[in-house]
């Protein structure tokens, strides 16, 4: 692996590799929102993927592309928030080799007892960063770093689903897709330019988590020292990596979510495709509908929603609130929540 860009064609080498260990997830459409809205959504639903997440694509590709050179570890270490952790357990359990997975204190209770469940060794830190030092720490010790998005096997994996949405004939005016380390991104990025090159991708981040924004309005990685405090769990990475970032620079745009539009959308969509969405998902409905409100006529959008896994004590924050009162027509026309 290098830092140096990737051909678009390493997405559709990774769908073939993973194909048969993943879900090919559905595309949904809610009639009621395009007919609110005035444009099609389109969503690519990752909660049905294996682990509830698209994080086992880019897991899976790692190690399957190891195993194929005759090159899997003797151990597998990573650290996450929650999804990652589980894809990691997944994957190496897929291909025999024990993980060692860091959480810190903060992530989800439930996503730690399933990447437990996937035969993973769970360690917890006091934090992110910690997690990540522990890491680097076990990796000089022998075990290969499987990383949440450093990696270029595993953003070419997390391409997958986006490779097959456009691969299945879709031609979005528009793709938004959530940032966290940037992998989801710069493989859905790197899917587009092979199916569906000129099609503009933009990232949505959370407000209070916006480094990846920074860093493209800069040209530099803005670094946070602690985990930003967002209910999007999956977006609160320190940063971003160069490998990512070289990616993320080509991107038609950003868009920051505040924590109340956040909910906002978590809920509805919920309602409206009638399953789990994590609001790290709604971070990028939020972004495509601002996006859209600035469209003088209709369009398509295609809208990745990373995950369905939801821990009960987020559960009860979203829905401490009702925001079902407020349609999303009514919503975008500015009335308050």
């Amino acid at each position: 692996m290098t830092d140096k860009p990737l051909a678009p064609a390493v997405v559709a080498q990774a769908h073939e590799r993973i194909a048969p260990f993943i879900n090919q997830t559905p595309l949904f459409r809610s009639t009621l929102l395009n007919h609110w809205l005035g444009h099609e959504f389109v969503f690519k639903v990752e909660g049905f993927q294996k682990v509830g997440a698209f994080k086992v694509r880019g897991a899976l590709n790692a190690l399957l592309s190891l195993q194929e050179q005759g090159n899997l570890p003797d151990s597998v270490v990573a650290f996450s928030s929650g999804n990652h952790a589980q894809a990691a357990a997944y994957a190496a359990r897929q291909v025999g080799v024990p993980a060692t997975i860091l959480l810190p204190a903060d992530a989800s209770r439930v996503k730690r007892q399933a990447t437990a469940g996937y035969g993973a060794k769970v360690l917890v830190t006091g934090s992110r960063a910690e997690a990540e030092v522990k890491t680097t720490e076990l990796q000089e010790q022998g075990a290969y770093l499987l990383h949440p998005y450093d990696n270029d096997w595993v953003l070419a994996g997390q391409g997958t689903a986006a490779y097959e949405a456009l691969n299945a004939g879709l031609r979005p005016d528009a793709i938004f897709a959530t940032c966290g380390g940037g992998g989801w991104l710069s493989g859905t990025y790197l899917a587009t330019q092979l199916l569906a090159p000129g099609t503009p991708v933009y990232g949505a981040e959370p407000l209070q988590a916006n480094d990846a924004t920074q860093s493209y309005r800069s040209g530099d990685i803005i670094r946070f020292t602690n985990s930003p405090d967002t209910i999007a769990d999956g977006a609160r990475t320190l940063c971003v990596s160069p490998r990512t970032f070289q990616y993320l620079k080509r991107l038609a745009g950003f868009y920051e979510i505040e924590e109340q539009e956040i909910i906002y959308w978590t809920q509805w969509l919920t309602h409206l495709i009638k399953t789990p969405v994590e609001p790290t998902s709604a971070v990028a409905m939020a972004g495509a509908c601002a996006w859209a409100k600035s469209q003088p006529e209709p369009r398509r959008v295609l809208v990745m929603l990373s995950g369905g896994n939801i821990a009960p004590q987020t559960y009860e924050t979203i829905w401490a609130q009702d925001l079902l009162s407020v349609t999303p027509d009514r919503h975008i026309a500015d009335e308050p929540i």
